[in-house]
């Protein structure tokens, strides 16, 4: 059973190779970015400047003309006591994919990657993933408890409130989640249009908690027999995971009640859920209601016939938690299209389970020329990084691509290279990888590289 080491081992992931230019990119590179830019925007500024001419100084209304919100009164600060979007940005929202099983209770919605900026997910544009539906769990009902799996693990077993939580000294940090199945469509072939549908069961938050070994020390845990924890919460489908007990000690894993400055939403776990670094999403688990300490995996449900890799063989992989080093362009990407030719800036998110990105490498033929992306900062841990590269666009067809590298050395393999060990039948961790065409008409969609 191979991981992204053994792929390394076998030459599947190799180091990024130094970035190579044409001569004329050389050329073109070497005047500097400055004069770079300077010359992009002024081929732009050639296409912008057609249609104006031929308006033969009409002059813009919106500029001569006064306009309503500038000669009339507001709306009062009472109007909208919880703040909405405007009106103008409700076309960006989660969304189902009808490709999917969809339930009532059972269902999955998506980040709209291709219209968000910096690394912080909207709270409401959050992507959900459900096994039995969600809740709007009464906080003063709630209960977390923590218990041993044997005798001696635990000192005291204890229930806490969320009163009781949300009195200790709390941390905040941001991290990506993602679920195990992202991108999991594409296994086999190019199957969906948009980045949304693509890579949008991804997010990243600013997370608000007590860490649990705090609170498992607080019970008087025994971290010598203790080798992992038990998650479970409180929904119908009594979602189970196993968490290595290292991930907890290092102090990352949180017990968390707080979401980008607010409590969490219901649909992401309120009041309580789980918050594990660098792992997929399902364990994380929502509306956390307990954890064991115990000396071995758990094998639930969730961990033996749910969440495992099919290999080409028939065989599964399990406990294959972390989340690989991988990256996706947000813009351009599929469903989009470039109105005109000239200056545009590829800009896209990178991510690792293992911790921070060190390099981004940007290709707009396919692979074969690669030039480093702009990491814009900041960079953390386990954390979404927003990455950007200049463009010139001139009428051509173009394959764009990223491919990160994080600080463990690993690399984002492509499809070739992947498919050699996983095949093509699998679900769950899929980094490849992601290619958009742009074509002449300047129309952009998803495509597969090998």
């Amino acid at each position: 059973m191979e991981t992204n080491d053994d792929l390394t081992a076998r030459g599947a992931l190799r180091p990024a190779p130094e970035n190579f230019l044409t001569p004329s990119q050389i050329a073109e590179v070497s005047k500097g970015r400055r004069d770079f830019l300077r010359a992009a925007f002024a081929a732009a500024g050639a296409v912008a400047a057609a249609p104006a001419a031929l308006a033969q100084g009409a002059g813009d209304p919106d500029i001569l003309e006064p306009l309503p919100w500038a000669t009339s009164l507001g709306k009062p600060v009472a109007a909208l006591p919880y703040g909405q979007p405007s009106r103008y940005e409700r076309g960006l929202q989660r969304r189902q994919s009808p490709g999917l099983t969809q339930t009532d209770a059972a269902s999955v919605s998506f980040t709209p990657l291709q219209g968000t900026f910096g690394i912080v997910t909207p709270s409401g544009l959050h992507f959900e993933r459900h096994h039995q539906g969600w809740y709007d769990i009464d906080p003063r009902r709630h209960r977390f408890m923590i218990n041993g799996g044997a005798p001696g693990m635990i000192r005291t077993p204890k229930v806490f409130t969320l009163d009781d939580i949300m009195r200790l000294p709390s941390v905040s940090r941001f991290h990506f989640i993602e679920c195990g199945a992202n991108t999991g469509m594409e296994w086999g072939n190019a199957a969906v249009p948009t980045v949304q549908y693509t890579h949008g069961m991804l997010a990243c938050s600013e997370f608000t908690g007590v860490p649990l070994r705090v609170l498992l020390e607080e019970c008087g845990a025994d971290f010598a027999k203790g080798k992992f924890v038990l998650a479970e919460g409180a929904d119908g489908s009594s979602m189970t995971r196993t968490i290595p007990i290292d991930s907890v000690l290092s102090g990352e894993v949180l017990v968390a009640y707080g979401q980008n400055g607010e409590m969490l939403r219901p649909e992401n776990g309120y009041p309580l859920r789980l918050v594990v670094p660098g792992v997929q999403g399902v364990s994380w688990v929502k509306w956390l209601r307990r954890c064991e300490l115990g000396d071995k995996p758990y094998g639930t449900k969730d961990e033996t016939i749910h969440y495992v890799d099919l290999l080409p063989d028939g065989t599964h992989r399990q406990y294959t938690s972390i989340q690989e080093v991988k990256s996706v362009i947000t813009t351009p990407s599929g469903g989009q299209k470039l109105l005109a030719r000239g200056f545009y800036t590829i800009s896209g998110l990178a991510w690792s389970g293992r911790g921070r990105i060190r390099r981004v490498d940007v290709s707009t033929d396919g692979g074969r020329n690669w030039v480093q992306a702009q990491l814009q900062g900041p960079v953390m841990a386990k954390c979404l990084t927003r990455f950007s590269a200049p463009w010139v666009w001139r009428g051509e067809t173009a394959l764009l691509q990223a491919r990160a590298t994080d600080e463990t050395g690993h690399v984002q393999p492509t499809y070739g290279r992947m498919r050699e060990v996983r095949g093509t039948r699998s679900i769950y961790h899929n980094n490849s990888i992601q290619t958009w065409r742009v074509a002449a008409s300047g129309e952009v969609d998803n495509v597969q590289v090998l």
